[in-house]
């Protein structure tokens, strides 16, 4: 794979790459890196050096122009996920996301990235899309580090995500990872869980949107139950399968031989694919709301009235495999005012833990900025 610095794209140069990284040399490399980014997060004060710009992130916007979409991946993609298949040959509002994996890990594992890769853990994640991709399409996928923010239990990087038809922005997301320190007790944070504090949201901005310091240590909020509507079995192999598909081959999806050794006393399912599975549902929720029947398409992105569509996540709990879930939602008017929007949420079979709460929203949305 050859790769060349070209211009400056936005405020980071750009490197442009002629074919999507190879993920598995990727993953050794952060493998290996990991144990001591990991030491240097665990030393006193670190964190606050953040704000003073000591620790930064690699300047380079990584650009793989004309991305290929397989249609035999997508398929498959959208099975496991429970898109529609009628083959109306659009692209699943989530999918952009699985075109920039490889470029993400790669971003993740070059030497001037801070934090340790193996155990970082996804939080949140926010996707917006002005209309969209067709498979015979060639976006321009491109992904950058646009900040680390102090977190109580340690550093969140925020990971932007873009996809370009003829250089208009057709996709985008944020994404953020935490990279966990040890409390004073030596206990770490549960997985997926963010911080909760007076005048902060769950992702640790207050109430003008801007990612500030950590949040007060206060109790995690419990969300109020929705109506459960489905209940899903997932195999023990979903994360296997899903791997396959995403590219995602982290061992503490595969077998609980190798989740072990992360403190999982089994596998656990891709934080994506219960994100995935959600937003197709909800979709298919507000497609009926609107009257339009579910087989409009997979790649349905804009409403009524052509509005794009927008989602937001924040990942909980993890889902231990094999497991039985349950998908609630409520259709309604979003936190926008936008109508036709559904809030959802994924719990266990007896609704007490929470693994995945979300908002699928019919209106116009805004790419992050450069």
């Amino acid at each position: 794979m050859a790769d060349r610095h070209l211009h400056v794209t936005g405020t980071a140069p750009g490197r442009f790459l002629s074919s999507p990284p190879r993920l598995a040399p990727a993953m050794v490399r952060g493998a290996l890196a990991s144990p001591g980014r990991a030491r240097r997060l665990r030393r006193p004060g670190w964190t606050g050096r953040i704000r003073d710009g000591a620790d930064a992130l690699p300047r380079t916007r990584l650009v793989l122009a004309g991305a290929r979409i397989d249609p035999g991946r997508l398929a498959s993609y959208a099975r496991i996920c429970g898109f529609p298949t009628d083959g109306n040959g659009t692209v699943p509002l989530t999918y952009p996301h699985v075109l920039g994996f490889p470029l993400t890990m790669r971003l993740m594992t070059a030497c001037q990235f801070p934090l340790p890769v193996l155990g970082l853990v996804h939080t949140w994640i926010e996707i917006g899309g002005e209309r969209a991709l067709s498979v015979d399409e060639r976006p321009e996928i491109s992904v950058y580090a646009r900040s680390l923010v102090p977190h109580r239990r340690g550093v969140e990087v925020i990971i932007v995500t873009e996809a370009r038809v003829g250089g208009d922005v057709v996709w985008h997301s944020r994404s953020a990872y935490l990279a966990r320190h040890r409390d004073r007790d030596g206990q770490g944070d549960d997985l997926g869980h963010a911080s909760r504090g007076r005048g902060r949201d769950s992702r640790g901005r207050d109430s003008r949107g801007r990612h500030g310091g950590p949040a007060p240590a206060v109790a995690p909020d419990i969300p109020r139950p929705l109506p459960v509507s489905a209940e899903w079995r997932l195999p023990a192999e979903l994360g296997r399968r899903y791997g396959a598909v995403s590219g995602d081959r982290n061992p503490i999806h595969l077998h609980p031989l190798t989740a072990r050794p992360f403190g999982f006393p089994r596998a656990i399912a891709h934080g994506m694919w219960t994100f995935a599975r959600c937003v197709a549902e909800a979709e298919a929720q507000a497609r009926a709301g609107a009257g339009t029947g579910a087989g409009t398409g997979a790649g349905t992105w804009t409403g009524t009235g052509g509005h794009a569509s927008s989602v937001r996540a924040e990942f909980r709990a993890p889902v231990l495999l094999p497991a039985t879930v349950t998908y609630a939602a409520r259709t309604g008017t979003a936190r926008t005012g936008t109508e036709g929007s559904v809030a959802f949420q994924l719990r266990d079979g007896d609704g007490t833990r929470v693994h995945l709460t979300g908002e699928l929203s019919r209106g116009p949305s805004s790419a992050p900025p450069p």
